[in-house]
């Protein structure tokens, strides 16, 4: 990889966008602009405007939480940018900056910048991210890069089914997230049904509560945290990376969710599975997602040369 290149990222959510500079080995200060969510020309005038407000650049990396087609950078589908559906990203942004573009699921990308450490250089060779916020990211980093399906960005845990009744058969379809899914059950819509089943406005409110000790928050809390345990219970017994974190905004919870998450992981495996896994908190916190889209142009270039 290329420590002097200098690239930018773009985290594209369903509230915010942000744009960072990758200068060599140094991340600066992100720009952030509420996401233009509805407009597919306003949203792509805003990225492009806020790239071009951080100068010169090689490359760009964008992440966006939707399924990405690889092979030309094209938004397939999305839960939360309805400006997105259906769009040929990759090219558009290309068209109106000039520079090469580089598209991935945002979950992807989170889970690439801690893949490698502040000096560029790579920690793990098998990495599997969890990103809880509003819904459940996913991503998985071998050798550096991120893994993908056979045609798009694929790793979508959070639509990985884990309570099902298959009594009569497979459930019906519907729209997603499933009832049967993991998002429904340990994203952090889920924690605000289970903050306000006890009492309280909001997940953020039960965290808050949480830390400073309330047996009914720290109880939820540890609800949602072996909820996330099965989802990765279900990642280890597939890939056994070095390392599973766990990021996203619920993430700051940090050992109320993470502990619970970890011990129910354990007590799922099988036996001598995943024993050397480490799980635990994210590092990169809220500067994930753009950290690893300037990433994923650092490396996406450094492989074409």
């Amino acid at each position: 990889m290329d420590r002097t290149a200098r690239t930018a990222g773009v985290d594209v959510g369903g509230t915010k966008v942000a744009v960072a500079l990758l200068d060599g080995t140094t991340l600066a200060d992100s720009l952030l602009e509420p996401t233009a969510v509805d407009d597919p020309r306003a949203l792509l005038d805003q990225i492009s405007r806020m790239v071009r407000e951080l100068g010169d650049v090689s490359a760009v990396g964008v992440g966006v939480p939707s399924v990405i087609r690889i092979a030309d950078g094209k938004v397939m589908s999305t839960t939360n940018i309805a400006a997105f559906r259906d769009v040929a990203l990759r090219d558009a942004l290309t068209e109106r900056l000039g520079v090469p573009v580089h598209v991935d699921n945002d979950g992807n990308l989170a889970t690439l910048s801690e893949a490698w450490d502040d000096d560029l250089r790579l920690l793990y060779r098998s990495l599997v991210g969890v990103t809880v916020g509003t819904g459940i990211g996913s991503g998985i980093v071998l050798d550096g890069r991120p893994l993908h399906g056979s045609r798009t960005s694929a790793v979508e845990l959070g639509h990985l089914t884990i309570s099902a009744d298959p009594t009569d058969g497979a459930p019906p379809a519907g729209t997603a997230p499933l009832p049967t899914s993991l998002e429904h059950w340990a994203s952090g819509r889920a924690l605000d049904r289970l903050a306000l089943a006890r009492g309280f406005s909001d997940g953020s409110a039960v965290t808050d509560a949480a830390q400073t000790g309330d047996p009914r928050a720290i109880d939820a809390l540890r609800i949602l945290g072996e909820r996330v345990g099965i989802g990765i219970a279900s990642l280890i017994t597939l890939l056994e990376p070095e390392v599973v974190v766990v990021g996203g905004g619920v993430s700051r919870a940090g050992e109320l969710l993470v502990g619970p998450a970890r011990e129910a992981a354990r007590r799922l495996l099988l036996p001598g599975l995943g024993t050397d896994t480490e799980i635990r908190v994210a590092q990169h916190g809220p500067r994930a997602g753009v950290r690893g889209a300037a990433l994923l142009a650092r490396i996406e270039e450094s492989t074409a040369r």
